[in-house]
């Protein structure tokens, strides 16, 4: 777990925060993938509950890919959703305690309702 979240600090995705500033607090979990990897995932569901839902349409992937024909590219999706920032007053309810400390989010993580539209 530490070593995920000195990469999400190094990328600016999370902050540290004092143990004055709690509010809203979620325990992360380690999910480790079949293949041996692994990344913390947190429980999203109050948060987005205050969330108003994008409703943007996303672009059919058929679609997408016949723009894309000719197109060469690399992604890494991962660093790809931590893109986008996350506004001042929605950080609170994006907090994460560990044994490290109390962190919030900064930039968007997985599992908040919004973050496939804007990805």
């Amino acid at each position: 777990m530490e070593k995920h979240i000195n990469e999400l600090l190094d990328m600016d995705v999370i902050r540290k925060i004092g143990y004055n500033e709690i509010v809203e607090i979620t325990n992360p979990v380690l999910i480790t993938w079949h293949d041996g990897k692994s990344r913390p995932c947190g429980d999203s569901r109050a948060g987005n509950n205050y969330t108003k839902a994008d409703r943007y349409p996303i672009p059919r992937i058929p679609h997408a890919l016949d723009k894309l024909e000719k197109a060469k590219t690399k992604m890494d999706c991962m660093k790809g959703v931590h893109q986008n920032g996350v506004k001042p007053n929605s950080m609170k309810m994006l907090r994460i305690i560990l044994h490290m400390g109390i962190y919030e989010y900064t930039r968007r993580p997985f599992g908040i309702k919004n973050v496939p539209a804007h990805f």
